[in-house]
């Protein structure tokens, strides 16, 4: 598709970007229906993210990869940068009856002809309406963009047209948020201590529409101290220098620029403890358009320099003018893009996997040893990783864009140190991965009151494995696997030799005292998904010392064929775990057994077995009376694809697309469909593996991307493109496509080179 930006500052930002053809499976839309609802979007290019607002102009809550709050006491937590997006507008004396815009509550009588567009296509947010204030109304127009392009800056830009004759007021800030309150010793409180402190600070762990979530009063965000900060009226600049408390340093800038028209009466900057502004009183005329643009320029340690560093980039960026920046930010996106999923005959789907994929892309950065928490650049789940970096997210990006994948894995090897240094506390050998890992530290934040959970969940050290060696089987990067993955894949494999217990009298290996992938069930002995996992571990840490020269522990075979299975007493499926425990609990995943089938671990069976497995595992589900957690759909489809079951993948896709999880206006993904955990990755990565290898039957093999299992499409689907797919340095386009009698076709064909694939 071919589109025009349209020329000049203030017609760029009225309508930034004409399309000739439909944009409905790019375009996600928020009206004023949507006020009372209102979960907030995100922008974002993987280094930071901050979220939208109903009018445009809210300065939102901000968060830096890695940028982890480390006080003492506490869990490590996202320290919260200052707020960017701010630019307040009065149309007069607010003792006159006028108001500051952001202290306005957003209603369809006060912002008429409302509408918000949040572009996926190129990463812009759109807000567009009338606001009334008694007598006074004024066109609002904002865009705002995190760049993609230059994933140091970020853009906003707000255009009036007053519909008066007089005088507007604006203030352009950096809100700096005041630290939060309770402070929660939680790395030192347990559970029933927890619950006391909530008690008495008056709080509760329980939603609160639209978009609070449950434990919100414990995933609170850190703080960033200001060190130094200045600003200057005359050059509308602002710039600080801060680091998140007991944590890395950081910096910001922002300079301003103005269309023509505006030239201020009075110009100030002020700093008070709550926020640095740039104050503006402008005279206006009817009819006329005045632009503001905040262009913001941010850094951290190891990514980019101090203020004065960010400085010269804001201002260089206002040379560069804000039609350049969109351009850029455009064609930044649709280099990403080139490498996307494309499906005729469902445009709900369509737009949905565009969303998941937009929020993948917005939260992992490329070509860093940074890794993504379970929510992303938010404070869900206290921004801590967890299994899902390496298991969900890392394979849903790996394909498709290799170089956040390697992002991911980058990040255990940066943190296999402290993985080794938590093994030998426990005094095992090789390196024990945290249930909960601080991103930038990779130690252990699992709080206090999960304690249990964080010993005991101890099959993430077998996914860390899994997920470094998928990566070479699609990089092929020999020079990668010596350096990095091999000394995380050896450490694993020591790990799992020393923690598996020979029992002589059954003649073979037990794992026991483990959290089940189903955490309803909590030491238990030999949970399945966790004994199947350490196998693979093991074997292919076998296969990777062949690789790089190197020698096998003989221990490490002797082992993984050593360690106990639970089956049913026939054979004729396997258990969740241990059959000592009875699986009689109503929990939201039913079963753990649909994980066997995810891409990366896939575990060998017959086709009996895997049927045989399947309504085993589904049988629980349907007859739960709980909700399946936003986590637990995706297994189920793939796993339904991999017995042949096509329409059971069909139906569990289906729900997953339409499921109370996804919320409006921006499809943002929740945990579940009442605890409001949103920007939930792990989800998003979930549904695209569904897509990626659950629809196709690939697989990521030795001997190549093999299609391991009969391709499917669901019902209503005319096709599915999977289209520029890297794997082992070359582009593909596969696709599938029903043949003359109706069953679905798998091809794949290698596609001429353009360039660097997409990062």
């Amino acid at each position: 598709m071919k589109c025009a930006l349209l020329a000049g500052a203030w017609l760029a930002l009225v309508a930034p970007i004409v399309c000739a053809t439909d944009d409905a499976g790019w375009q996600l839309d928020a009206s004023s229906a949507d006020f009372a609802h209102y979960f907030p979007g995100q922008l974002g290019n993987g280094y930071v993210a901050t979220f939208s607002d109903p009018r445009g102009t809210q300065g939102t809550l901000a968060y830096m990869v890695g940028l982890m709050d480390e006080t003492p006491g506490d869990i490590a937590r996202p320290a919260a940068i200052p707020g960017w997006l701010g630019i307040d507008y009065s149309t007069g004396d607010s003792q006159a009856g006028h108001y500051w815009l952001n202290q306005v509550e957003p209603d369809p009588a006060t912002f008429r002809d409302y509408r918000q567009t949040l572009d996926l296509r190129r990463g812009v947010l759109t807000t567009r309406y009338r606001y009334l204030d008694h007598g006074r109304n004024t066109r609002i127009a904002v865009t705002s963009f995190v760049s993609q392009a230059d994933p140091h800056l970020a853009v906003t830009q707000l255009a009036i047209t007053p519909e008066y004759d007089g005088t507007a007021e604006l203030s352009l800030t950096l809100d700096t948020w005041a630290p939060h309150q309770p402070r929660l010793p939680l790395a030192q409180l347990d559970g029933q201590m927890t619950q006391e402190a909530l008690a008495a600070n008056n709080l509760q762990i329980r939603p609160l529409p639209p978009a609070t979530a449950d434990r919100a009063p414990l995933w609170y965000h850190g703080d960033v101290q200001v060190l130094d900060a200045s600003g200057d009226a005359r050059a509308y600049t602002m710039a600080l220098d801060g680091r998140a408390a007991h944590g890395p340093r950081m910096a910001m800038a922002v300079a301003v620029g103005r269309s023509d028209n505006v030239v201020p009466s009075e110009a100030n900057y002020r700093r008070d403890p709550y926020r640095m502004a740039l104050d503006l009183r402008v005279p206006v005329r009817k009819g006329q358009t005045y632009v503001f643009t905040k262009y913001v320029a941010l850094s951290r340690d190891g990514w980019g320099g101090d203020a004065a560093a960010d400085l010269a980039l804001a201002r260089a960026a206002r040379t560069r003018g804000f039609d350049a920046l969109l351009a850029d930010q455009a064609a930044a996106w649709a280099k990403l893009w080139r490498s996307d999923i494309e499906i005729d005959g469902a445009p709900d789907a369509q737009r949905m996997v565009h969303a998941d994929l937009y929020y993948l892309l917005s939260n992992v950065a490329p070509d860093t040893a940074w890794a993504a928490g379970a929510c992303g650049l938010s404070t869900g789940y206290a921004g801590h990783v967890f299994w899902d970096s390496d298991t969900w997210l890392m394979p849903a990006l790996l394909l498709l864009h290799p170089a956040r994948a390697k992002s991911l894995v980058m990040f255990r090897a940066r943190a296999l140190p402290a993985a080794r240094a938590r093994a030998q506390a426990r005094g095992l050998q090789g390196a024990m991965y945290p249930w909960e890992a601080d991103p930038e530290t990779g130690t252990e934040q699992t709080p206090h009151a999960a304690h249990v959970l964080g010993e005991r969940e101890i099959h993430v050290t077998a996914d860390v494995a899994i997920a470094q060696w998928q990566y070479w089987l699609a990089s092929g990067d020999e020079d990668w696997l010596k350096r990095h993955g091999w000394p995380v894949i050896r450490a694993v494999a020591e790990f799992w030799a020393s923690r598996a217990t020979w029992v002589p009298a059954r003649h073979r290996y037990e794992i026991l005292h483990v959290t089940s992938v189903d955490e309803d069930y909590n030491d238990v002995p030999n949970d399945t998904y966790t004994n199947l996992a350490a196998i693979k571990a093991l074997r292919i840490a076998t296969a990777a010392a062949k690789q790089v020269g190197a020698a096998a522990d003989p221990r490490w075979a002797r082992v993984a064929d050593g360690i106990y299975v639970p089956m049913a007493a026939d054979g004729s499926h396997h258990l969740d775990f241990d059959p000592s425990v009875p699986h009689d609990r109503d929990t939201w995943g039913g079963s753990s057994l649909p994980m066997l089938a995810l891409p990366s671990l896939d575990v060998a069976m017959s086709p009996a077995l895997r049927r045989a497995d399947y309504a085993y595992a589904v049988a629980p589900v349907r007859r739960s009376t709980r909700d399946p957690n936003s986590m637990g759909l995706a297994p189920l489809s793939i796993a339904a694809a991999t017995a042949g079951e096509t329409a059971d993948a069909d139906d569990w896709f289906e729900r997953n697309l339409h499921a109370r999880v996804v919320q409006p206006p921006f499809a943002v993904r929740t945990e579940t469909a009442h605890n409001n955990t949103g920007y939930f990755l792990t989800a998003s990565g979930g549904m695209l593996q569904n897509i990626l290898y659950g629809f196709t039957g690939l697989r990521i093999e030795p001997k190549g991307l093999v299609p391991t299992y009969p391709p499917m499409l669901p019902a209503r689907w005319t096709a599915l493109t999977l289209r520029n797919l890297t794997f082992r340095g070359r582009l593909y386009d596969i696709s599938i496509r029903r043949g003359a009698d109706g069953k679905p076709v798998l091809s794949m064909t290698a596609t001429p080179s353009t360039g660097n694939p997409s990062p």
